[in-house]
Parts: structure tokens; C-alpha cells; sequence
């Protein structure tokens, strides 16, 4: 098993920045896919940003391109979200979430994510 707890969420004015965390317990994460994904209300939960457990790369939603970076500590068991140019639809509940990679391709997909955290609010206000 995997516990995930996400932290660093908070209110933060249109433009600010915010530094997510995603801290693991129960395995090392050197093995998993990690991957960001937001709900606002009333909306699916969408996939925002992921890294690969293999080479690191990374992978992001067409609208936070260019504005997020995700990045992971495998030492710490720690996975990042940087988050710069926040605009008002940023505005979500956040939530990491661990895919055992093994050979498989990463994913964006959700249903394939096994462990979840219980998710931090961002709010962007105007």
C-alpha cells in the first residue's frame, strides 16, 4: 500500500505561485508513475501533470503547459508541483496519485492510477 498526502495549497492572488507537495509512506515511489490531477465543482476530475518513474519525463495538460512544473525526489519520496501565472481556473481541489509503471506507457488516465491522496485546495482569487 501507498499513503499519499498532498500539502501547499492555499489562496493565492490571480498571477502567485504555489508549490505543492505529495509525500508517500508504505513503499518507495522510485517505481511509480506520479500524476496531478484537479477537480473543480461540479466538474471531472482532470489530469494536470505527471512524471514517469522511468527517465523522468513529464507530461501536462495543454492549458497549465508552459505554467506548472512537475518534478520528483525519489530520495524523499516526494513528488512537486510547481505552479506559476495561476489563473482564476486554476482554482481546484489537487490531488496526487501513484500508477505502478513497470513496463507499461504512462498514463494520464485516472482509472489507472492505484493510490490517491485526500487532495488540497488551491483557490485563485481575482
Amino acid at each position: 500500500q501507498v499513503q499519499l498526502v498532498e500539502s501547499g495549497g492555499g489562496l493565492v492572488q490571480v498571477g502567485g505561485s504555489l508549490r505543492l507537495s505529495c509525500a508517500a509512506s508504505g513503499r518507495a515511489l522510485s517505481m511509480y508513475d506520479l500524476g496531478w490531477f484537479r477537480q473543480a465543482p461540479g466538474k471531472e476530475r482532470e489530469f494536470v501533470a505527471g512524471i514517469s518513474w522511468r527517465g523522468g519525463s513529464t507530461s501536462y495538460a495543454d492549458s497549465v503547459k508552459g505554467r506548472f512544473t512537475v518534478s520528483r525526489d525519489n530520495a524523499k519520496n516526494t513528488a512537486y508541483l510547481q505552479m506559476n501565472s495561476l489563473k482564476p481556473e486554476d482554482t481546484a481541489v489537487y490531488y496526487c496519485a501513484a500508477n505502478y509503471g513497470g513496463l507499461r506507457p504512462f498514463t494520464r488516465t485516472k482509472s489507472a492510477y492505484d493510490y490517491w491522496g485526500q487532495g488540497t485546495q488551491v483557490t485563485v482569487s481575482s
